[in-house]
């Protein structure tokens, strides 16, 4: 058997488009903690090309938020010494497009956390294909408290 991916472990009825293992019409991102960093790889299909064989820049951003994501609720977890992420949500990100991501074959997420406090990260990722970053990202996300909208989601 596979080993849960951090989403499958820790939120496994969350049906969030890009990384929510409920969502079976998502792009349903596996991500793990690995040498400090936590690391993906998705297989991109056909139907999420901007033109052929290039992955939609707005594909690229959902993969490194919902990854990115992902990271900080692992680190303020492991941070806060719990058993449980806290449920966090993305307060600002920016994208860096840098060369075409091709959809001939797996792409490699990779993020590590810039800055963490009690409640927030700031986390830097990247996307890579062939060897090659395609595309950056750094981000600050933040742990919800009840009463938010999304607090309940994992």
């Amino acid at each position: 058997m596979l080993e849960p991916s951090l989403q499958e472990k820790y939120s496994p009825n969350n049906a969030c488009w890009g990384c929510g293992p409920a969502n079976l019409d998502g792009l349903r991102i596996r991500s793990f903690p690995k040498n400090g960093e936590v690391v993906a790889e998705w297989k991109p299909e056909k139907k999420y090309e901007a033109f052929p064989g290039v992955l939609n820049g707005g594909v690229i951003g959902t993969l490194l938020d919902c990854h990115c994501n992902w990271t900080a609720a692992y680190h303020l977890m492991k941070r806060a010494k719990t058993d449980r992420p806290p449920c966090t949500v993305t307060a600002e990100y920016s994208i860096k497009l840098l060369r075409p991501a091709p959809t001939s074959d797996f792409v490699f997420l990779s993020a590590k956390v810039a800055d963490l406090t009690d409640d927030r990260a700031t986390i830097e990722g990247t996307l890579s294909a062939g060897g090659k970053v395609c595309a950056t990202c750094r981000g600050i996300f933040v742990a919800v408290k009840e009463g938010h909208p999304a607090y309940h989601r994992w």
